[in-house]
């Protein structure tokens, strides 16, 4: 398995290649997401409050990928779903393509061929999302475990962007936990508060 920044979206037409920059690359949030993982995996104790200072160095690909391996236990099953999500998306596309009507055979030619482009592009950004995706899966479950009742991080650095991530993993447990995510500034900078509530 690899990681790396591929960029946003694609999106593919007969005229080229355009990016959409609603749908960024999820390589962007994988560094915050392995060090909320590494701080809140400690499982069930009895203390309240546990300190986390969070290191401001850029892992390389490998190094994320082997930090993401402790924490995320089923990371080669998603390795290989990932191919089959990639190629799924690809098919879609081109199935697209064969029932717009309204293209030339010219037309149709050039987009077919600028999807086949783009076909290991579509499966690292795969890739990446579903590595991001198994990676909210595993912090849900430590938050779960430890019954984590409040996370503040700096609004910096992608934290922010994650907890509104993974709220949605959250809400999708079974059962699920309740969660309200805000913003608000303190004398050590701006944070986000994460406050957590099990049933």
């Amino acid at each position: 398995m690899e990681l790396k920044y591929v960029g946003d979206f694609p999106l593919v037409s007969q005229h080229g290649v355009a990016f959409d920059h609603t749908q960024t690359d999820k390589y962007i949030y994988l560094h915050a997401v392995l060090e909320l993982l590494e701080a809140l995996s400690y499982g069930a104790t009895q203390t309240t409050q546990h300190l986390y200072k969070t290191e401001h160095k850029e892992l390389k690909p490998n190094q994320l990928l082997d930090g993401l391996r402790k924490y995320v236990k089923n990371l080669d099953a998603v390795y290989e779903q990932r191919e089959h999500k990639a190629e799924e998306l690809v098919d879609d596309l081109i199935q697209r393509v064969h029932e717009n009507k309204l293209l030339t055979d010219d037309e149709r030619r050039a987009w077919l061929n600028n999807i086949d482009i783009m076909k290991d592009y579509y499966l690292q950004y795969v890739t990446n999302q579903s590595v991001y995706e198994a990676a909210l899966q595993a912090l849900g479950d430590e938050i779960h475990e430890a019954q984590v009742k409040e996370v503040i991080v700096p609004m910096f650095r992608n934290y922010g962007i994650v907890l509104r991530d993974l709220q949605k993993v959250l809400e999708n447990r079974r059962p699920p936990i309740d969660s309200t995510l805000e913003v608000t500034s303190t004398h050590n900078g701006v944070v986000a508060i994460l406050n957590l509530k099990y049933p």
